[in-house]
């Protein structure tokens, strides 16, 4: 009989049998991201990884849990379950298809990365501004830039529930993906050139940038072969959250030099770089990187188990997702815009975006469950 033990405020429990560590389970005293360990093995794992947790009656729920998906935000969690994360993806670390978790994932590592870039932010800044030092300027506009948007792009690492696209390959697709971003859609701007925002251009805009962003998403997408919702959702954000990092640090410097030239005056070319990059930061969390990912999601929805190809690009079913982003950024920059002093109308295209994400990662889950259930049957 299997000996389990689970760690809990970094101390050894145990040893419980299967019924007992099901039974604390649905006690509550212990949780899916619980780390334990079966004697004589060594190494610990979270407790929705092992056997045991198909026992539960929890497997395989993928229904919309807004709140589970934050959970483990202001938990306390070891060093060995962050390094967990950040291991995953390679060839000894990608479960098997059968041993997928299904339920809803408890990201929490985000949110760790981004109060270290915030961290990081206003050292830089006290180094600005306390000591007058001009030579961290530049580090205060890349860490201010970045912050957001790769913080997000690591929520989406970790909702990846195949776990088989690693960090080095994120990495990759956030740096060389996201400035290919930016270079497609700007070939794209010199054919089709767009004048002063007025609704029409603002749709052209939409049409044009999310287009530059897809057709690198789509690239990835074939190269990696990826099958999973949940994987196009991760590879959309890698090229989204770069594409949107660039574009921001671009911004936060030519504003800067835009006025001290015009106002000959220093500080407030500061003031105007602070303001460009915290007003791009906070309003990321529903731009560029969730549009680049829904867009992932809908490219892998097209083509199903077949590898993409052109045609795919061209379905209803790839349309039918690919019109969300389009009209939401077409919306985002359309002169129309109520109550510009609290940024009414980009809250609400927040909401109405990370809402349609979280239906993807509900529709990605239970893709995941229906492959595992069927792997587990071919056996």
């Amino acid at each position: 009989m299997s000996e389990w033990y689970f760690k809990k405020n970094e101390q050894r429990v145990g040893p419980f049998t299967n019924v007992e560590m099901i039974a604390l389970y649905r006690k509550k005293e212990i949780n899916d991201l619980t780390l334990v360990q079966r004697s004589p093995h060594p190494e610990w794992v979270a407790f929705k990884q092992t056997e045991l947790h198909q026992h539960t009656g929890n497997h395989g729920n993928s229904e919309l849990k807004i709140g589970n998906l934050f959970s483990a935000v202001f938990k306390k969690h070891s060093k060995e379950e962050g390094e967990k994360v950040f291991i995953a993806g390679t060839k000894y670390t990608t479960p098997a298809t059968s041993d997928i978790p299904h339920t809803w994932p408890h990201p929490w590592v985000f949110s760790r990365v981004f109060l270290v870039l915030i961290i990081t932010y206003f050292l830089l800044l006290a180094c600005t501004y306390l000591f007058e030092n001009s030579n961290t300027i530049p580090g205060l506009m890349v860490i201010g830039s970045f912050a957001v948007p790769f913080s997000v792009l690591l929520f989406f690492f970790e909702t990846n529930a195949p776990r088989n696209i690693s960090v080095f390959d994120v990495v990759k697709m956030f740096f060389i993906g996201g400035v290919a971003a930016l270079v497609a859609t700007l070939v794209i701007y010199s054919i089709i050139p767009v004048g002063k925002l007025n609704y029409f251009n603002a749709l052209l805009v939409g049409f044009i940038e999310e287009t530059g962003k897809m057709i690198i998403v789509a690239l990835f997408i074939r190269s990696l072969n990826s099958k999973y919702i949940l994987n196009g959702l991760l590879i959309g954000a890698a090229v989204g959250a770069g594409f949107a990092a660039f574009e921001s640090l671009g911004y936060a410097f030519n504003y800067s030099v835009d006025a001290a030239f015009l106002f000959k005056d220093i500080h407030i070319a500061g003031e105007t770089m602070m303001n460009v990059i915290f007003s791009r930061g906070w309003q990321s969390i529903g731009g560029h990187v969730v549009w680049a990912a829904i867009t992932g999601a809908a490219l892998v929805i097209a083509k199903g188990d077949q590898k993409l190809g052109m045609h795919h690009i061209f379905t209803g079913t790839f349309w039918k997702w690919f019109i969300i982003p389009i009209a939401l950024h077409f919306a985002w920059d359309c002169p129309f815009n109520p109550l510009p002093a609290i940024a009414f109308k980009q809250i609400v295209l927040i909401v109405i975006v990370w809402f349609v994400i979280l239906r993807l990662i509900s529709k990605g889950l239970k893709q995941v469950s229906a492959i595992s259930a069927a792997s587990k049957a071919a056996k």
